[in-house]
């Protein structure tokens, strides 16, 4: 073990790691309909990026569950069943995780030796237009929504659908409030720059990004430009840098436009399955892959522009296939810190990037709501 290693386990033990969003209850749906007899997560399950053995290799302390559901007629009833499995996630390993809806609980459940078990609601779909369900979904225990998925919904832009509203209406702008009045984390990963921006306008509560990383780094609208990572720290919110390929290396993201492009001039549709698999075949070049540089760039410059008491990490396993060389899994966390901590970065700063930073804006919003 290397002296930064051991600097990092030490700083871990005693700020572990609050990751801000893991997709393990859609991934746990796909893979076996949320059967928790179906594959045993106190032991290794291969098919996933996460299992309990792994996030205590990982020094994982707390973990945001995202509650991500298709958009249609069913969001909610489907974000139900995703709440549903999380609550049986943590009935079924007590001496594992614990359940936890605030910043008193999850340090509670750190001193306890437990995983820290947050919810966070992916999509303002989730809420079906309702203030009602917000706040019931609230008062189950869910800490965040983020506004947006992939898709607009009727009161804000996605960062990746075609804009209509420049930002927020009126019913975005009043959920944003109740989220503020109800302790509710607004999560602006997701949502197009002008809702990023209409939010902070808007907010009387710090905010965070649970899974985005820096535009000005890797140029794909799901990433915080500059101007909003400003803005985030007069508001004293967090950034939780994310570890996806596509968020993170231009250089994948510029393979996956060129291999697309080629596949069109083939006439082939690039959105279809079997043609995403064969893209490297079809463009004829391998794809790049991201690595633990590219996510070490990410941290320092969202640092740079918006100062280390605003950033964290949200690493998005168990959402997509695949992960940079030296972070497959939620085992990894140490080897990103060994590399901040080879850099430079103090104890302190690594202690506030694990979860110090997160914690506070959750003892903000708690406060705010009280």
């Amino acid at each position: 073990m290397t002296s930064s290693e051991a600097r990092v386990r030490d700083v871990l033990t005693a700020q572990p790691v609050i990751d801000g969003h893991n997709d393990l209850p859609i991934a746990f749906h796909e893979l076996c309909d949320y059967d928790l007899d179906a594959h045993d997560l106190s032991g290794s399950v291969p098919q996933l990026h996460t299992d309990l053995p792994r996030l205590r290799e990982g020094q994982v302390g707390a973990q945001f569950w995202s509650l991500w559901v298709p958009q249609d007629e069913h969001s909610v009833r489907r974000t139900f069943e995703q709440l549903d499995f999380v609550l049986r996630l943590v009935e079924r390993f007590p001496d594992a995780l614990q359940l936890a809806s605030t910043a008193a609980d999850v340090d509670a459940a750190i001193k306890a030796g437990r995983v820290a078990s947050l919810m966070g609601m992916e999509g303002g779909h989730s809420i079906g237009e309702s203030l009602g369900v917000l706040r019931v979904m609230r008062e189950l225990g869910v800490r965040y929504m983020t506004l947006t998925h992939n898709n607009n919904v009727s009161w804000a832009d996605s960062a990746t659908d075609e804009p209509v509203l420049g930002g927020l209406n009126d019913f975005g702008e009043e959920v944003v409030r109740e989220m503020n009045r109800i302790g509710m984390l607004v999560d602006l990963s997701h949502v197009s720059a002008d809702t990023m921006r209409h939010a902070l306008r808007v907010t009387s509560a710090p905010v965070i990004f649970s899974h985005s990383s820096s535009r000005a780094v890797c140029d794909v609208p799901r990433n915080a430009p500059d101007d909003v990572l400003e803005t985030l720290a007069r508001n004293d919110g967090v950034c939780m840098v994310t570890f996806v390929p596509y968020f993170v290396s231009q250089a994948y993201v510029d393979w996956v436009a060129s291999a697309r492009e080629a596949a069109e001039k083939q006439g082939l549709d690039p959105n279809e399955p079997d043609t995403r698999k064969r893209l490297a075949e079809i463009y004829g070049k391998p794809k790049p892959l991201a690595t633990l540089a590219d996510v070490v760039e990410h941290v320092e410059h969202v640092r740079e522009v918006a100062g280390v008491d605003h950033i964290g990490v949200g690493g998005d396993y168990d959402g997509c296939p695949e992960f940079p060389v030296e972070l497959p899994d939620v085992s990894s966390y140490p080897a990103l810190f060994t590399a901040l901590a080879d850099r430079g970065w103090s104890d302190d700063e690594l202690a506030k990037l694990a979860g110090g930073n997160i914690l506070r804006v959750l003892r903000a919003a708690d406060d705010a709501a009280a």
